[in-house]
């Protein structure tokens, strides 16, 4: 079975480098915001600032969720704020804007992208919001709506895809292991050419701390570690060349299966993840097992239909429903094999959608 991802072959190849690192950071004795993390952020805004129209810096937090939330704290949204998300993402974007007291709303998405619908947006608008969180959904670059509003740029799923990070209030991304950048726990960066913003969030992830044991605002502890800015600043400079060869793996599926309803390309798509849509999903994710290929779901549920947020208000949000329903995930990471590649456009070049539907 070719697997959706196999992080175990990523660390056989880097283990022994990493080992060292870790010995090295263990000697030295300081294992939170010390100088892997201060080199990290130095090396992280070096890479967001070269794509960009202005510098930018970075701080460092301990998860994509909470670089979202205190990037959206650092902007001024607070309990009873409203927040406009996607209505098709993964529940963290809207979960970060619940963790402040505020509100996400969730709106419809372009039925070709599956990005923020700018009219669904405009129209959700009230006197009560006070930012948009939009979503660079599986690695492609998301179009920025023309709003007055505060952007939050949720890029988790977008290290390598954006071409300007000074264009938006803040840029968050994610450290989670799958990521294109991934760590090896959870980790999370916000980026923008905002000092003063950026100020905000390095009090608010020690606990709103000033100074030792001064606390001048409310806050809890997002810290990395430097067990993870190390692994971090060591595959920071494998980005680029891991983030081709998504494109490459990417280009040969869709060329292989024409046939099939792909989530549209785009120059700068990094492929985080390389998704279809297909009616019976379950019946077609079946015939790709039964051809020795796994496959993955993101998501099977829009924010609309989650238990947990069926509460909001929000307009009807009928496209992102749909791509909750039909998506599907093939196998799209770096490590893949020449021979896994073959297995996956083989199986996918014939597979016909209407004939197992109508089966």
């Amino acid at each position: 079975m070719v697997p959706v991802v196999d992080l175990s072959r990523r660390g056989v190849r880097l283990a022994d480098a990493y080992v060292e690192r870790v010995a090295e950071i263990l000697r030295r004795g300081t294992l939170l915001l010390g100088p892997e993390t201060a080199g990290f952020e130095l090396d992280f805004a070096a890479w967001a600032s070269s794509a960009s129209s202005a510098p930018v810096g970075a701080v460092t937090v301990s998860s994509g969720a909470s670089a979202i939330q205190l990037a959206l704290a650092a902007i001024g949204v607070g309990p009873g704020d409203e927040v406009i998300v996607p209505a098709f993402t993964a529940v963290p974007t809207a979960s970060a804007v619940a963790a402040l007291g505020a509100v996400p709303v969730p709106v419809d998405v372009m039925r070709d992208t599956a990005a923020i619908d700018p009219v669904a947006m405009a129209t959700a608008r009230t006197e009560r919001t006070r930012a948009v969180v939009v979503v660079h959904l599986y690695g492609r670059p998301s179009p920025l709506p023309l709003t007055d509003l505060p952007i939050v740029e949720d890029a988790a799923q977008a290290h390598g895809a954006l071409t300007d990070h000074a264009r938006s209030a803040a840029v968050a991304y994610s450290f989670y292991p799958t990521k294109n950048l991934g760590g090896i726990g959870d980790g999370g960066a916000v980026v923008s050419a905002d000092g003063a913003l950026l100020e905000r969030i390095r009090r608010l992830r020690v606990h709103g701390m000033t100074e030792q044991y001064v606390h001048e605002s409310v806050s809890q502890n997002f810290r990395l570690s430097e067990l993870e800015a190390g692994w971090l600043r060591m595959t920071l400079p494998d980005l680029a060349a891991a983030n081709e060869r998504r494109r490459t793996i990417a280009g040969r599926l869709r060329v292989a299966a024409p046939q099939l309803a792909w989530h549209p390309d785009d120059p700068r798509h990094v492929h985080h993840l390389c998704v279809f849509r297909a009616p019976h999903r379950h019946l077609v994710r079946a015939w790709l097992a039964d051809h020795r290929v796994a496959t993955g779901v993101h998501y099977p549920l829009a924010i609309t239909q989650q238990p947990a947020y069926r509460h909001l208000a929000h307009p009807p949000c009928p496209q992102a429903e749909s791509w909750a329903a039909e998506c599907i995930t093939v196998p799209c990471f770096p490590e893949l094999t020449e021979s896994e590649i073959d297995q996956v456009e083989s199986s996918l070049a014939t597979l016909d959608v209407d004939r197992i539907a109508a089966a």
